[in-house]
């Protein structure tokens, strides 16, 4: 196509598939009625050529990124991608046979190497004439990644296929326009218009297939009925988005659509874009919901009180559950999330339903007894306010906790998939709803809390500066939880996983010693679960322990060597795979090689011996599905944002964003200076040529150490500007050096603008489980191999994730604002001057 007609471009693509029809000259007229008549000579003359059978064959056999295998067509062998292939068929379909307006669409597809080089010579000259706007934007557009709603996509009733034909549209008062439509199926269609679209949303248009009127007898005085749902407009195209009427019904144009759709479905391709959208959807919850470190808690309403029924634990959040249990393993999380704490939550408005809740232990005569308060219960009392912070982050168990409550609804819990029932038997079952049985279990369930363990180590420092009276540390017997008080009747799911164990878990109970990297010490606790080549480790170190838990461990079974005659379980090797932050609780593995084959023998001839009498530790559910149902649920309601990077060489970057429901600071920081349906992130990045960027070392310690990394970040925010590097300031909180930095750094972003303070979490990721992806991508498999292959080669890229919750108003506590400031610092100019108190003194 020459350059004088590539403008008109949109034109030549809606008269390609008239350009055989009686009427292509009415048609022409109308739709390049403003086109002057010499141009539309030109264009008409331009769409004939196009339209002329064509005798060449196609071999792209090293001009595209891609591989070519043999294709025959009406006898000729041609070689072409699947790119290629998809393209050709498409282009079959418009003019109804080989031309030249197929070939030349084949031979400028977007991974033709020729159009490829033309792109970059034409991006290499412009970036020559401004090299500082290149530079500068391809910095900022990595950093650009769109957002994704977990879960949350189209179910189609009916398969749509990519069609395209000539199509008039009339309205009630009989005014008309030509179109062409992009994808048909039983209940709905989509035309797109070169022109301006004077219809209206919700009225009923008459269409009449102008493309089929050869294989179906079309009824010339009534066109079928559609209302029209919504227009989309893009790139200067109007797309028409159309349901059938049903008050208009045409049986025989319903009988001709199924068969011809059936009939056809492969050669012209199912459209598949809400399909390849779920697939994304739910490959980013796989990588979100396993990871995450907030603890989602299911609350009952049961005759107007809130109770907790259910917790879902995966393998980084499952340190809030433990913090939570008593000497006697007992759950206590009513303590955290009691009535009064939750009745308050639930008055406020929807936007604003978070507080912070500060908690230590007490060890006395080996009981565990549980201290907690949140911010407006210590104002309450604002004489053990001080008490409280200042005696309570001197302790080892110092906590705080980020609790946030919305809402939920139990038919949340069902995620069918993108594809309609019609296609298959498996595909029937996997759209069943949740059974009456499990949905009876969930019906109740109304608001999702979100615990969030937010503590950090400048944050317990700087509360320690805070002076008391040591004198009233007898009061705080008030913010104590009492004993003899009911454990928590809170259910704990267990998140159903594709870490999947080689080897089945049992449960024992039995006393055990350990001796950490050959150290004398002897360290004594329970264990917790057993297998061939695994242990799960409940320890209590010894008093004042400075020693490593990397590395190899000695464990002996005193209980059990009185019954091992055969075997020396004293001293068992193991090598240490996790522990906890407490660093009571580990994860064992054999040692390898002859070091650990006395445990492997020993325990594996204890299972074989005693299968009957072990329970294996498999986590049974309650109701089958609970676990999944649960899990979709969360997802859907997520409160802060978390982005997924993928490892690019030897750099880490950001490819999908899951914005959350709360949070709002953080969601505008990050769409401020982004278009629709993306965020920026740049500004987390914005340290990546220092010595130790946060993200990229950050991600190497924690594959190391396999244990997440936290750290907080301190933002000023000033949205006047319109650079997004005058606009937003950060600064991670240990690069300061003392707490009158972090005082005065506050100070002056309220005055600027906004101060936002975000508790940044990184965490590698796992493997995705495919069960729940499999049946989607061999359907996009089936009609286009190379989508299907390009989402798969997408998802094991993903190598990490990092959650970012707003901890604002805690770190404006932290440092002695005063409830005004906290208050004015929700706008994003404050109208009050910020009053700090000295020191904290």
């Amino acid at each position: 196509m020459s350059q004088d007609l590539k403008q008109y471009a949109d034109i030549i693509e809606q008269l390609k598939p008239m350009v055989n029809g009686p009427e292509f000259n009415q048609v022409l007229l109308q739709t390049a009625s403003d086109v002057p008549k010499e141009k539309r000579f030109l264009i008409k003359m331009e769409v004939k050529r196009l339209a002329k059978p064509c005798m060449r064959t196609i071999d792209l056999r090293g001009h595209v990124d891609g591989k070519c295998k043999k294709y025959v067509h009406e006898g000729r062998s041609h070689y072409m991608d699947d790119v290629a292939v998809d393209k050709f068929e498409e282009q079959l379909r418009v003019f109804g046979r080989y031309t030249y307006g197929v070939y030349e669409a084949v031979q400028n597809t977007e991974n033709n190497f020729r159009l490829m080089r033309e792109k970059e010579l034409a991006q290499e000259r412009a970036d020559k004439e401004n090299p500082e706007l290149k530079k500068r934007s391809a910095v900022l557009e990595q950093f650009k990644v769109p957002t994704v709603n977990l879960l949350d996509y189209r179910q189609r009733n009916t398969e749509r296929m990519n069609f395209a034909v000539a199509v008039e549209i009339f309205n009630t008062e009989n005014r008309s326009v030509r179109g062409l439509s992009v994808d048909i199926s039983l209940e709905g269609l989509q035309i797109k218009l070169s022109k301006d679209a004077f219809f209206k949303k919700g009225e009923t248009l008459f269409i009449y297939f102008r493309g089929l009127e050869s294989e179906f007898a079309m009824d010339k005085k009534n066109g079928i009925a559609y209302k029209l749902v919504k227009i989309i407009t893009k790139n200067d195209v109007n797309y028409l988005a159309l349901q059938r009427d049903k008050t208009h019904p045409s049986p025989a144009f319903d009988k001709f659509l199924e068969s011809f759709i059936h009939g056809n479905k492969r050669r012209y391709k199912v459209n598949m874009t809400n399909t390849i959208e779920a697939i994304t959807s739910k490959t980013c919850e796989q990588y979100f919901s396993p990871r995450s470190p907030t603890l989602p808690v299911f609350i009952d309403v049961v005759n107007e009180t809130l109770v907790p029924r259910y917790a879902m634990v995966n393998e980084v959040n499952r340190e809030t559950v433990q913090y939570w249990q008593d000497e006697e393993e007992n759950c206590r999380l009513n303590f955290l999330l009691s009535q009064e704490r939750l009745t308050r939550l639930l008055n406020k408005s929807d936007e604003v339903r978070e507080i912070f809740v500060f908690s230590f232990t007490h060890l006395h005569t080996d009981k565990v007894y549980f201290y907690s308060a949140s911010y407006e219960e210590l104002l309450q009392k604002e004489v053990l306010s001080r008490v409280f912070l200042g005696f309570g982050s001197r302790k080892a168990s110092w906590r705080v906790f980020k609790i946030t409550l919305t809402d939920m609804d139990p038919e949340q819990a069902h995620i069918p998939l993108s594809i309609p029932d019609s296609v298959g038997n498996k595909v029937k079952k996997l759209n069943t709803p949740p059974s009456a049985r499990l949905m009876s279990k969930l019906k109740n369930l109304r608001y999702l809390a979100h615990v969030t363990d937010v503590t950090s180590v400048t944050g317990q420092e700087t509360y320690n500066e805070l002076k008391f009276n040591r004198d009233n540390l007898s009061h705080l017997r008030i913010f104590g939880h009492p004993r003899n008080r009911a454990a928590s009747n809170i259910h704990i799911v267990r998140f159903k996983y594709e870490e999947q164990r080689i080897e089945s878990r049992y449960q024992l109970r039995t006393q055990i010693e350990a001796r950490f990297n050959g150290e004398s010490t002897v360290h004594r606790g329970i264990s917790e679960d057993i297998s061939v080549h695994g242990l799960g480790l409940r320890v209590e170190l010894a008093k004042d322990y400075k020693g490593s838990l990397e590395g190899r461990v000695e464990v002996a079974f005193p209980r059990l060597q009185e019954i091992a005659n055969n075997y020396d379980v004293m001293h068992l090797q193991y090598e240490i795979i996790y522990h906890n932050v407490e660093k009571n609780i580990l994860h064992l593995k054999t040692a390898t090689g002859e070091e650990g084959k006395s445990a492997r023998n020993f325990f594996e001839e204890l299972i074989k011996k005693n299968k009957a009498n072990l329970k294996v530790d498999n986590d049974e559910e309650e109701v089958e599905g609970m676990g999944q149902a649960l899990r979709c649920i969360n997802a859907r309601n997520a409160t802060s944002l978390s982005f997924l990077m993928s490892k690019e060489g030897v750099r880490y970057t950001p490819q999908a964003c899951i914005v959350g429901k709360q949070d709002e600071r953080i969601t505008t920081l990050t769409t401020q200076y982004a278009e629709r349906g993306k965020v920026n992130l740049e500004f987390l990045f914005r340290d990546r040529k220092q010595d130790s960027p946060f993200v990229q070392s950050g991600i190497k310690a924690v594959k190391l150490e396999n244990m997440p990394l936290r750290q907080e970040l301190f933002i000023s925010f000033d949205a006047s500007q319109k650079e997004p590097r005058m606009a937003i300031i950060p600064r991670y909180s240990h690069k300061f050096e003392s707490n009158e930095q972090r005082r005065a750094f506050i100070r002056e972003a309220m005055v600027r603008g906004q101060f936002v303070a975000i508790h940044v979490m990184l965490t590698t990721t796992g493997k995705p489980d495919l069960t729940m992806l499999q049946t989607e991508i061999n359907y996009v498999t089936m009609y286009a191999m190379h989508r299907a292959r390009e989402l798969e080669k997408k998802m094991w890229s993903i190598a990490a994730c990092s959650h970012l919750v707003d901890v604002t108003d805690e770190v404006l506590i932290r440092y002695g604002f005063t409830m005004q400031d906290i208050t004015a610092n929700k706008t994003l100019k404050s109208a009050v001057q910020p009053r700090a108190m000295v020191n904290n003194a």
